[in-house]
């Protein structure tokens, strides 16, 4: 075996995670304890949302991102739900509008106000009634605006055009049984979903027909998912029939055998997983698990790459997930979760080391952006178009490191004469420069374009120029050092002893 395949040259092989420090998570936060596979959180740039415990109906909390701490249990929720919420989702194209299904059998849309809630909010801006039992799964449409789908117990997936509280599509009829999760194309033209039948469905919502089937995509009875990938491949995670939890990657244009198939371990909680299309990465979040896996996705085989593990030691609820547009690029940030406790929520930073302060392109190619590419009755009327796309350059906030500092004042100072004769051209009326003001204007460099020639050397400089030639040295010395351990590694990973 070559020495490529032991060690596979990825910048996402050092992704490492970190929790944040205690003072900035979020505190005494009465998480649901519903039974439903959801995530029970959602987040973007402006506000964390939490489904929490609510007597006599269903609520969530909305907290803007800058309110760590504890939460007062008197904190305004969003509680117009009579029954338990069992998902939400932030609007992609609206930091304030955040849509929830709950037992009650309604989906209702929410205008957050600037700021968060001062009071308990009662009356959502639009309520959509169209299912016949609870409403588990909802999902917005990532690059037209105001198109809504939900999918409820009823087996039946809704799309709503929430601008005019219409009912666009009622695909009714294509799942037998009991819908477990749904995830539009990046483009949204079409979307998969994973059912209870243990089938794999892409659909077409606006011909309302089935355009590809995997029936058994995983053999086990429990909960399975379905992510659509940014190249049109379908990414799921489900169980073998011996109960072991498995992921597997598909081609819709062949969905005979997976193109990859791992089995992770025999932990009995759903797997969630969360996809970033502009890194190919996708991160694996099992309930009750106190981990986070995550892959690259890749185009040679065998196609799922595993990366590294998060560890920690309290088993999670939930799992939020932020934005692209959300993160610090200036420190390397590609990924962000807020990861629910029993009672708190903790927020998990994901980051690719790197030496440079300088904005990282290869990390942060362009991401969907907060406009939406049509409008509701462009996408009916059967336009499709991917998402717009913006740059993170903008949201790059150099570190202090890079104020400019002049540091050849220092190292110089000492080696220039003390005096210079002053200039013909000067003004008659000038002073004579003191050597402190002569010495000062000397060590910085020439104005560029003068051509001026350099002012010649001390016993400081060579000092410096020594230095640099001795670390160039050492680090090309550890430079060969590391190839021959690393031929090392690859003798004993081949048996080559």
């Amino acid at each position: 075996m070559s020495f490529r395949k032991v060690v596979r040259q990825s910048k996402f092989r050092h992704v490492f995670g970190q929790p944040v420090k205690t003072e900035q998570c979020y505190d005494d936060i009465r998480v649901s304890r519903v039974t439903w596979d959801s995530t029970f959180c959602a987040v973007n740039p402006s506000f964390v949302a939490i489904i929490v415990e609510a007597s006599g109906g269903g609520a969530f909390l909305v907290l803007p991102l800058h309110k760590t701490g504890r939460i007062d249990k008197s904190y305004p929720t969003v509680c117009g739900h009579t029954g338990p919420v069992l998902d939400i989702e932030w609007c992609p194209h609206n930091d304030h509008v955040i849509a929830s299904g709950s037992e009650d059998c309604t989906v209702m849309v929410w205008q957050i106000p600037e700021g968060g809630l001062s009071q308990p909010l009662t009356e959502p801006v639009v309520v959509l009634e169209g299912h016949s039992k609870r409403v588990g799964i909802i999902s917005w449409h990532p690059t037209a605006r105001n198109v809504l789908l939900s999918a409820g117990c009823d087996n039946v997936v809704l799309i709503w055009n929430v601008g005019t509280a219409e009912e666009l599509y009622r695909l009714e009829g294509l799942h037998p049984d009991l819908i477990y999760s749904v995830s539009w194309s990046r483009d949204g033209s079409r979307f998969c979903t994973a059912c209870k039948d243990k089938s794999v469905r892409v659909i077409d919502p606006r011909r309302g027909t089935v355009v590809a089937e995997k029936e058994r995509a995983h053999e086990g009875a429990r909960p399975m998912r379905a992510i659509f990938l940014a190249d049109g491949k379908i990414f799921t995670t489900g169980f073998s029939r011996m109960s072991e939890r498995q992921l597997a990657l598909w081609d819709t244009e062949n969905l005979e055998e997976p193109m990859g198939l791992q089995e992770l371990d025999s932990s009995n909680g759903a797997l969630l997983p969360f996809y970033d299309p502009d890194t190919n990465v996708v991160y694996v979040c099992g309930k009750g698990d106190s981990s986070i896996r995550y892959f690259e996705i890749t185009e040679e085989p065998p196609y799922i790459h595993f990366l590294n593990t998060f560890t920690s030691k309290e088993p999670q609820r939930g799992m939020g997930w932020m934005p692209k547009r959300g993160l610090d690029v200036s420190k390397c940030e590609i990924a962000r979760f807020y990861k629910l406790h029993e009672r708190r929520c903790e927020p998990i930073i994901m980051t690719v080391p790197r030496k440079s302060d300088l904005f990282q392109d290869d990390l942060y190619p362009d991401t969907a952006g907060p406009d939406p590419a049509m409008e509701a009755e462009e996408w009916v009327a059967g336009q499709t178009a991917g998402p717009v796309l913006v740059s993170l350059r903008q949201a790059y906030v150099p570190s202090k490191q890079r104020d400019l500092k002049v540091s050849r004042r220092s190292l110089l100072h000492d080696a220039r004469p003390a005096a210079a004769a002053p200039s013909p051209t000067a003004p008659a009326a000038t002073p004579p420069a003191t050597p402190t003001a002569v010495s000062a204007r000397l060590s910085a460099p020439p104005a560029l374009g003068t051509g001026a020639p350099a002012p010649p050397a001390g016993g400081r400089l060579d000092e410096v120029l020594q230095e640099v030639a001795a670390l160039r040295a050492l680090v090309a010395e550890q430079g060969q050092r590391i190839t021959r351990l690393e031929e090392q590694l690859s003798r004993l990973e081949n048996g080559h002893v």
